[in-house]
Protein backbone atom coordinates (compact mmCIF):
# COMPACT_ATOMS: atom_id res chain seq x y z
CA UNK A 1 0.00 0.00 0.00
CA UNK A 2 1.28 3.45 -0.95
CA UNK A 3 0.10 6.65 0.73
CA UNK A 4 0.69 9.93 -1.10
CA UNK A 5 -0.13 12.42 1.64
CA UNK A 6 0.10 15.74 -0.20
CA UNK A 7 -1.69 14.36 -3.24
CA UNK A 8 -4.36 12.76 -1.02
CA UNK A 9 -4.12 9.35 -2.69
CA UNK A 10 -3.84 5.83 -1.31
CA UNK A 11 -2.97 3.04 -3.75
CA UNK A 12 -4.28 -0.19 -2.29
CA UNK A 13 -2.25 -3.32 -2.95
CA UNK A 14 -4.80 -5.75 -4.35
CA UNK A 15 -2.88 -9.06 -4.65
CA UNK A 16 -1.88 -10.22 -8.14
CA UNK A 17 -2.66 -6.88 -9.82
CA UNK A 18 0.87 -5.56 -10.39
CA UNK A 19 0.96 -3.05 -7.55
CA UNK A 20 4.33 -4.39 -6.36
CA UNK A 21 5.88 -2.87 -9.47
CA UNK A 22 4.32 0.51 -8.65
CA UNK A 23 5.65 0.26 -5.10
CA UNK A 24 9.14 -0.28 -6.49
CA UNK A 25 8.86 2.61 -8.92
CA UNK A 26 7.00 5.12 -6.73
CA UNK A 27 7.98 4.11 -3.21
CA UNK A 28 10.49 6.95 -2.91
CA UNK A 29 7.74 9.47 -3.73
CA UNK A 30 5.22 8.07 -1.28
CA UNK A 31 4.82 9.45 2.22
CA UNK A 32 4.10 5.98 3.60
CA UNK A 33 5.00 2.60 2.10
CA UNK A 34 3.41 -0.39 3.80
CA UNK A 35 5.54 -3.34 2.69
CA UNK A 36 5.13 -5.78 5.59
CA UNK A 37 3.49 -7.76 7.04
CA UNK A 38 1.41 -9.03 4.09
CA UNK A 39 -1.81 -8.55 6.07
CA UNK A 40 -1.13 -4.79 6.16
CA UNK A 41 0.65 -4.48 2.81
CA UNK A 42 -2.39 -6.07 1.17
CA UNK A 43 -4.89 -4.41 3.48
CA UNK A 44 -8.41 -4.60 1.99
CA UNK A 45 -10.82 -1.72 2.45
CA UNK A 46 -12.23 -3.11 5.70
CA UNK A 47 -8.73 -3.37 7.23
CA UNK A 48 -7.73 0.05 5.90
CA UNK A 49 -10.88 1.44 7.48
CA UNK A 50 -10.13 -0.20 10.81
CA UNK A 51 -6.41 0.47 11.20
CA UNK A 52 -5.29 3.25 8.87
CA UNK A 53 -8.24 5.59 8.35
CA UNK A 54 -8.66 6.52 12.05
CA UNK A 55 -4.97 7.49 12.25
CA UNK A 56 -5.14 9.53 9.06
CA UNK A 57 -8.36 11.21 10.20
CA UNK A 58 -6.68 12.34 13.42
CA UNK A 59 -3.95 13.95 11.33
CA UNK A 60 -6.56 15.92 9.40
CA UNK A 61 -6.51 13.81 6.23
CA UNK A 62 -10.21 13.03 5.99
CA UNK A 63 -10.16 13.41 2.20
CA UNK A 64 -7.76 10.66 1.15
CA UNK A 65 -8.96 8.96 -2.05
CA UNK A 66 -8.55 5.21 -2.40
CA UNK A 67 -7.32 3.76 -5.69
CA UNK A 68 -7.58 0.07 -6.60
CA UNK A 69 -6.55 -2.02 -9.59
CA UNK A 70 -8.83 -4.94 -10.49
CA UNK A 71 -7.86 -7.79 -12.78
CA UNK A 72 -10.17 -9.81 -15.03
CA UNK A 73 -11.22 -12.57 -12.60
CA UNK A 74 -10.26 -15.62 -14.67
CA UNK A 75 -6.88 -14.09 -15.43
CA UNK A 76 -6.49 -13.13 -11.75
CA UNK A 77 -7.13 -16.70 -10.67
CA UNK A 78 -4.75 -17.94 -13.34
CA UNK A 79 -2.03 -15.75 -11.87
CA UNK A 80 -2.66 -17.21 -8.42
CA UNK A 81 -2.55 -20.73 -9.86
CA UNK A 82 0.77 -20.07 -11.62
CA UNK A 83 2.24 -18.31 -8.59
CA UNK A 84 1.50 -21.29 -6.38
CA UNK A 85 3.21 -23.65 -8.81
CA UNK A 86 6.62 -22.32 -7.77
CA UNK A 87 9.12 -24.82 -6.45
CA UNK A 88 9.50 -23.34 -2.96
CA UNK A 89 5.90 -24.38 -2.27
CA UNK A 90 6.46 -28.01 -3.26
CA UNK A 91 5.01 -30.26 -0.58
CA UNK A 92 3.11 -27.43 1.09
CA UNK A 93 -0.70 -27.34 1.30
CA UNK A 94 -0.73 -24.06 -0.67
CA UNK A 95 1.03 -25.58 -3.69
CA UNK A 96 -0.88 -26.10 -6.93
CA UNK A 97 1.69 -28.60 -8.26
CA UNK A 98 -0.18 -31.64 -9.49
CA UNK A 99 -3.53 -29.79 -9.45
CA UNK A 100 -5.19 -29.10 -12.78
CA UNK A 101 -6.36 -25.58 -13.53
CA UNK A 102 -9.98 -26.79 -13.65
CA UNK A 103 -9.65 -28.44 -10.25
CA UNK A 104 -8.09 -25.28 -8.87
CA UNK A 105 -10.95 -23.13 -10.19
CA UNK A 106 -13.52 -25.57 -8.82
CA UNK A 107 -11.81 -25.48 -5.43
CA UNK A 108 -11.92 -21.66 -5.31
CA UNK A 109 -15.70 -21.94 -5.55
CA UNK A 110 -16.01 -24.03 -2.40
CA UNK A 111 -17.41 -22.44 0.77
CA UNK A 112 -14.26 -23.52 2.62
CA UNK A 113 -11.57 -23.81 -0.07
CA UNK A 114 -8.42 -25.85 0.54
CA UNK A 115 -5.21 -23.94 1.20
CA UNK A 116 -4.05 -24.06 -2.43
CA UNK A 117 -7.29 -22.41 -3.58
CA UNK A 118 -7.81 -19.97 -0.72
CA UNK A 119 -7.23 -16.73 -2.62
CA UNK A 120 -10.09 -14.51 -1.49
CA UNK A 121 -12.10 -12.22 -3.73
CA UNK A 122 -11.31 -8.92 -5.38
CA UNK A 123 -14.89 -7.74 -4.83
CA UNK A 124 -14.67 -8.46 -1.11
CA UNK A 125 -11.27 -6.78 -0.96
CA UNK A 126 -12.78 -3.47 -2.10
CA UNK A 127 -16.20 -3.81 -0.47
CA UNK A 128 -17.32 -0.39 0.84
CA UNK A 129 -17.73 0.09 4.57
CA UNK A 130 -20.93 1.30 6.27
CA UNK A 131 -19.22 4.55 7.31
CA UNK A 132 -18.63 5.48 3.67
CA UNK A 133 -15.01 4.39 3.30
CA UNK A 134 -14.74 3.11 -0.26
CA UNK A 135 -12.58 3.04 -3.36
CA UNK A 136 -13.05 6.20 -5.39
CA UNK A 137 -10.88 5.33 -8.39
CA UNK A 138 -10.95 1.89 -10.02
CA UNK A 139 -8.70 0.79 -12.87
CA UNK A 140 -8.51 -2.41 -14.84
CA UNK A 141 -5.19 -4.20 -14.54
CA UNK A 142 -5.29 -4.52 -18.32
CA UNK A 143 -5.53 -0.72 -18.65
CA UNK A 144 -2.02 0.22 -17.55
CA UNK A 145 -2.04 3.25 -19.85
CA UNK A 146 -5.13 4.65 -18.15
CA UNK A 147 -3.76 3.97 -14.66
CA UNK A 148 -0.43 5.60 -15.42
CA UNK A 149 -2.08 8.63 -17.02
CA UNK A 150 -4.17 9.12 -13.86
CA UNK A 151 -1.17 8.74 -11.56
CA UNK A 152 0.91 11.12 -13.67
CA UNK A 153 -1.87 13.70 -13.50
CA UNK A 154 -1.95 13.48 -9.70
CA UNK A 155 1.72 12.81 -8.91
CA UNK A 156 3.62 14.31 -11.84
CA UNK A 157 5.74 12.51 -14.44
CA UNK A 158 6.23 8.83 -13.66
CA UNK A 159 9.41 6.76 -13.96
CA UNK A 160 9.34 3.57 -15.98
CA UNK A 161 7.20 0.97 -14.21
CA UNK A 162 9.11 -2.32 -14.09
CA UNK A 163 7.69 -5.79 -14.37
CA UNK A 164 7.96 -7.20 -10.85
CA UNK A 165 6.86 -10.31 -9.00
CA UNK A 166 5.28 -11.78 -12.13
CA UNK A 167 4.00 -15.34 -12.05
CA UNK A 168 5.57 -17.88 -14.44
CA UNK A 169 3.95 -17.94 -17.86
CA UNK A 170 1.59 -20.78 -18.68
CA UNK A 171 -1.24 -21.40 -21.14
CA UNK A 172 -4.32 -21.88 -19.01
CA UNK A 173 -7.76 -22.67 -20.37
CA UNK A 174 -10.81 -23.50 -18.25
CA UNK A 175 -13.33 -26.02 -19.51
CA UNK A 176 -16.71 -24.47 -20.43
CA UNK A 177 -18.46 -26.15 -17.49
CA UNK A 178 -15.88 -25.00 -14.97
CA UNK A 179 -15.90 -21.46 -16.31
CA UNK A 180 -19.70 -21.36 -16.15
CA UNK A 181 -19.63 -22.46 -12.50
CA UNK A 182 -16.92 -19.93 -11.73
CA UNK A 183 -18.87 -17.08 -13.30
CA UNK A 184 -21.93 -18.03 -11.26
CA UNK A 185 -20.06 -18.44 -7.98
CA UNK A 186 -17.92 -15.33 -8.44
CA UNK A 187 -20.52 -13.15 -10.11
CA UNK A 188 -19.64 -10.13 -7.96
CA UNK A 189 -16.00 -10.29 -9.07
CA UNK A 190 -16.95 -10.41 -12.74
CA UNK A 191 -19.54 -7.65 -12.29
CA UNK A 192 -16.96 -5.41 -10.60
CA UNK A 193 -14.43 -5.84 -13.40
CA UNK A 194 -17.12 -5.33 -16.06
CA UNK A 195 -18.19 -2.08 -14.37
CA UNK A 196 -14.74 -0.46 -14.65
CA UNK A 197 -14.30 1.58 -17.85
CA UNK A 198 -11.11 1.51 -19.88
CA UNK A 199 -9.63 5.00 -19.51
CA UNK A 200 -6.75 4.76 -21.99
CA UNK A 201 -7.04 6.69 -25.21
Amino acid sequence: MLVFWKERLVLLSVPKTGTHAYAQALGSRASIVVADPPELKHAPVYRYNRFFRPMFDKMGATDLELVAVIREPLDWLGSWYRYRQRSDLDGHPASTRGVSFDDFLDATCEADPPAFANVGSQARFVEPRPNGTSVRHFFRYEDQQGLQAFLAERLGPLPDIPVANASPLAHLVASPGTEARLRAQRATDFALWDSIPVRAG
